[in-house]
């Protein structure tokens, strides 16, 4: 079923949602281990592995279409504990015998919610009127006389619900999202008061169980490493598992964070004691670029090349048995690789671009985790501040942040043009506080003042972000000081630049990356 014992943590079922590794992702924040599994998971397999309790995610089909996705036979007869989210909520009210149609008014984004019924699942809650996180285009109708509501909202009649005689409850709502008011609460009350979940998650347990797992890899591993967390926690984490028999590459894509090199030096060679081999790679991913303005086929661009340039590293310092990657949960979840029908919101270098032909064996030491365990997972292996606190960095690097095709002009506005938000807001005190800040750029030309003179140049494009875990994203609201300083220094400094424009879209619906 999963490589981690499941005996009294908590089966998260994925229906396909983007949230459904979010929802692993707050009951481990709980102290209690959460595996995803396919939909279809049967109650003979939940009950052999002696799981606690299991959760239902949501999903972008209707439970009433054909080929919509269903739960094993028999899970809703059986005496598991189980909370049903959104799609896994209107299976469980049809399961028995409720109805569920297209809403007459679709519920998206930030709702109101109304506890009219406390214990159990909203102990505590009660009379409270919470915000909550509403993504759904169906609701349920009509419930069973054998549900009693516990919840509703304006759009949602029933927007929580339990089952009379078994432990089962269904919320329309997302308490897994972070714009949900206490819907960790809710969780807790499901996983810790209900189902009775054992404590036994933490990032201490995980590094010695992946360290002691990756002991066992034979053969010499190649690991790319960029400068980002993700790469140097799997990086540091590897060396600590196989010593020696690890070699990682530093490849220089042209398409990279200002000064990156330089702290792949200092951070891993110098301070961890790291192998690094540094290739200069950048004509060779810059000329593969030329021309193309489409982002999939950017991405996918990035990807044959780091997937060309490993190989060839191979075959000159070689041979490597694998490939190491810091692959996190959204990277998969995000490129349609999880257990569920989930669609391809967009391909990573990481995850969808590596050909199917790749000599080395894939590994990824943090597909299981979120952001902030792999930042929690780096301080536990001695990684300095500079780099369990750096910002995410995208795989296919400066590529998706130059809208269009990437030409020298518009990397360097974009590098230089990104360092200065950074310096900025380290500066200000507040680097620490937001999930992800940079610019990028695109083609527009606008029109500018330079001394006495009109002129044309480019308008670059500052977007700072505010998260938990990746999965949704809300704009940050700097200080109108900080955003002058931000704007002046990069038209003051960055040729070409005569305009500076703020991105207040969050997600969804956009996403953080502009591409």
């Amino acid at each position: 079923m999963t490589g981690q014992e499941l005996e009294g943590g908590i089966a998260v079922l994925d229906f396909g949602g983007q949230y459904a590794h979010l929802i692993c992702r707050r009951v481990r924040a709980l102290g209690v281990y959460a595996a995803l599994l396919p939909h279809d998971t049967s109650l003979e397999e939940l009950s052999k592995a002696r799981v606690a309790g299991v959760v239902l995610s949501g999903g972008p089909a209707s439970v009433y279409s054909d080929g919509a996705p269903e739960a094993a036979p028999g899970l809703f007869e059986g005496s598991i504990p189980i909370l049903g989210i959104c799609y896994g909520y209107q299976l469980m009210v049809r399961a028995h015998g409720g109805e569920v149609r297209r809403a007459g008014r679709r519920e998206y984004g930030r709702s109101r919610v109304k506890v009219v019924e406390g214990g159990g699942l909203l102990d505590g809650l009660v009379s409270k009127d919470l915000a909550c996180w509403m993504s759904h285009s169906d609701s349920a109708t009509k419930i069973p006389p054998t549900m009693q509501v516990l919840a509703t909202t304006d759009g949602s009649p029933y927007a929580a619900v339990r089952l009379s005689g078994a432990p089962q409850y269904g919320v329309q709502f997302h308490p897994e999202v972070s714009h949900t008011e206490k819907g960790q609460d809710v969780l807790s009350n499901f996983v810790l008061g209900i189902c009775r979940a054992r404590k036994t998650w933490s990032m201490e347990g995980f590094l010695e169980k992946s360290v002691e797992e990756h002991s066992k890899l034979e053969g010499r591993v190649l690991c790319a490493v960029s400068g980002g967390v993700d790469s140097s926690v799997t990086a540091a984490l590897l060396a600590r598992a196989i010593g020696d028999r690890l070699q990682c590459v530093f490849i220089d894509t042209g398409l990279l964070r200002k000064g990156e090199g330089d702290r792949v030096r200092k951070h891993l060679g110098e301070e961890l004691g790291v192998r690094v081999a540094f290739v200069d790679a950048s004509d060779k991913f810059l000329g593969a670029l030329a021309g193309e303005p489409d982002p999939e086929r950017k991405r996918e661009t990035v990807g044959k090349a780091f997937a060309d340039v490993f190989e060839g590293f191979a075959r000159d310092r070689g041979p490597f048995a694998y490939l190491a990657q810091g692959t996190l949960y959204p990277d998969v979840i995000e490129s349609g690789r999880s257990l569920g029908p989930a669609s391809v919101i967009k391909t990573h270098h990481n995850v969808g671009g590596l050909p199917a032909g790749l000599s080395m064996r894939v590994v990824e030491p943090l597909r299981e985790l979120y952001k902030d365990e792999v930042r929690e997972l780096g301080a536990l292996l001695g990684l300095p501040k500079a780099v369990v606190e750096a910002h995410p960095f995208p795989g296919p690097g400066l590529a998706v942040r130059v809208i269009g095709e990437v030409t020298p002009e518009k990397l360097r506005i974009c590098r230089e043009a990104g360092a200065i938000v950074e310096e900025v807001l380290e500066e200000e005190g507040v680097h620490g506080e937001v999930w992800q800040a940079f610019a990028y750029v695109g083609d527009d030309l606008v029109t500018g003042v330079l001394g006495d003179e009109r002129t044309t140049g480019r308008q670059v494009t500052v977007k700072v972000v505010e998260s938990v875990d990746a999965m949704t994203a809300d704009w940050s609201r700097l200080s109108a000081p900080v955003l002058e300083r931000i704007s002046s220094r990069i038209t003051n400094e960055v040729a070409g630049v005569v305009a500076v424009a703020y991105a207040i879209s969050s997600k969804p619906p956009a996403t953080i990356e502009p591409q």
